[in-house]
């Protein structure tokens, strides 16, 4: 079988330090702002001559957390409760045969740096810190909306939970970070088929590892711990 080498072009950077609390898909936390930052190698400007014509892009990046990690032909996706099994192809698990993930993302801005040359902010991107992306190409309204589209065992985005942060821990944030981190525990981080109301889970954002519990559809902040 041929082989083809692929390499990145650019790197993710935000606040997901680890893969528990990443949005399962993209643009469902549209809150949480990226960077997108070239390689070396590819920060000529001329790459990106006419990009802020294009509301959204396409990225073709690397299930980098998953490397490496045994592949089955098929998975337990989260949505059925993790029992039942599914063709790989016919899901979005990240224990692909290539480890390729693809995610829309909306285009912000363009931003000149001086170390970094071009670097483009970007919103809705379900990507750790520091993914590796393989490929950039514009969303083409007229061709990638399909109205008709059927979503098969997974028709919507689920239900949003309710936040509590009675004892404000999340103010260790500033503002736009502490609404990043409500929305996405109103997502849900945890495995879907997990229900256990007094077990407390952990997400990192920033420099924050914020613990939390799930009870009777509401999340309660127990407290933001800077990491190490």
């Amino acid at each position: 079988m041929k082989e083809h080498v692929i390499r990145p072009v650019a790197y993710i950077r935000n606040g997901l330090k680890g893969k528990f609390g990443i949005p399962r898909q993209s643009n469902i936390v549209p809150e949480l702002v990226s960077e997108i930052v070239f390689e070396p190698g590819y920060r000529d400007p001329e790459a990106l001559r006419g990009i802020e014509g294009f509301s959204h892009l396409w990225l073709i990046w690397c299930f980098s957390g998953s490397v490496g990690r045994e592949k089955s032909p098929t998975v337990r996706p989260p949505r059925l409760g993790g029992n039942e099994r599914m063709g790989v192809f016919a899901t979005r698990s990240p224990y692909r045969p290539n480890d390729l993930g693809l995610s829309c993302v909306k285009l912000l801005r363009r931003e000149k740096r001086e170390h970094e040359g071009d670097v483009l902010i970007v919103a809705g991107a379900d990507l750790m810190d520091g993914t590796p992306i393989f490929d950039i190409k514009p969303y083409l309204p007229y061709a990638d909306r399909i109205e008709d589209a059927s979503g098969g065992f997974a028709p919507d985005g689920g239900e949003e939970l309710s936040v509590r942060d009675g004892e404000n821990r999340l103010s260790v944030y500033n503002e736009a970070d502490r609404k990043i981190v409500l929305s996405l525990l109103a997502r849900d981080p945890r495995p879907r088929y997990h229900d256990e109301p007094e077990r407390i889970y952990g997400m990192t954002y920033g420099e924050y590892d914020v613990k939390f519990r799930v009870a009777n559809g509401e999340v309660t902040v127990v407290e933001a711990v800077k990491t190490k």
